[in-house]
């Protein structure tokens, strides 16, 4: 079921409407929001019953983690600064399987209405295109959109006219290039630590994901919200 977008006023910024629901996040003096913390954890609640259904919530252990991502959507440079989260750099959100990373990932950038949201696609889907079209699918993705690849690490090796392909690592190669020369972020959630990452894709490119990404990970012992 789609619902409607949500409705924000361009001189209120502040306050977003879903449905006939008004939700203030914080003031505005006319030049900045001062966002409220509270106040975002209550229309996330909201907006997350709304996109995934009435048994959604915010568990109070996610608190932390959440008030990292939030700063960072927000993009509150100065507290993302004592977060030691850099707001050039896209996110890697990493974690347990059936934590929620997914979940967030999709429902963050609707604080920000009034910002370009990135596309979001499974990192199995892609490396199934690339079995289907070749390389020529690597180099679509070298545009100059901003992209959340979900789940990466979970996808097999590609396969194209009997040439296998480590896709996923071929498109971070591409991405890192993007960043470098235009400034377009990537997004990425993965089950894998950093070790696993570098066994996966191998030390040059852990390398650059150094360079592009927040590392922000749940805990270890992080619940899982599907049970």
């Amino acid at each position: 079921m789609k619902h409607p977008a949500t409705v924000f006023n361009p001189q209120q910024p502040h306050i977003l409407f879903e449905g006939a629901t008004q939700f203030k996040l914080g003031s505005f003096d006319g030049k900045a929001i001062c966002y409220d913390f509270p106040k975002i954890l209550t229309y996330l609640d909201a907006k997350g019953k709304l996109l995934f259904g009435k048994n959604f919530k915010i568990y109070e252990d996610d608190h932390e983690l959440l008030l990292k991502l939030a700063s960072y959507f927000i993009q509150d440079h100065k507290y993302c600064k004592k977060l030691d989260i850099d707001t050039e750099k896209g996110i890697l959100l990493s974690g347990p399987v059936g934590c929620g990373k997914t979940t967030l990932m999709r429902l963050l950038p609707h604080l920000v209405p009034h910002k370009k949201n990135y596309a979001f696609i499974p990192a199995r889907n892609i490396v199934f295109g690339f079995n289907g079209i070749g390389f020529k699918l690597i180099e679509d993705y070298s545009d100059n959109k901003a992209y959340c690849f979900d789940d990466l690490g979970v996808e097999h090796i590609g396969r194209y006219y009997g040439k296998d392909c480590n896709v996923m690592g071929e498109i971070l190669i591409s991405r890192y290039e993007v960043f470098k020369q235009k400034d377009i972020l990537t997004h990425i959630t993965t089950n894998l630590n950093a070790e696993e990452l570098q066994e996966k894709y191998g030390e040059r490119i852990r390398s650059r994901m150094r360079e592009m990404f927040n590392l922000v990970a749940f805990g270890e012992n992080s619940r899982d919200k599907r049970k």
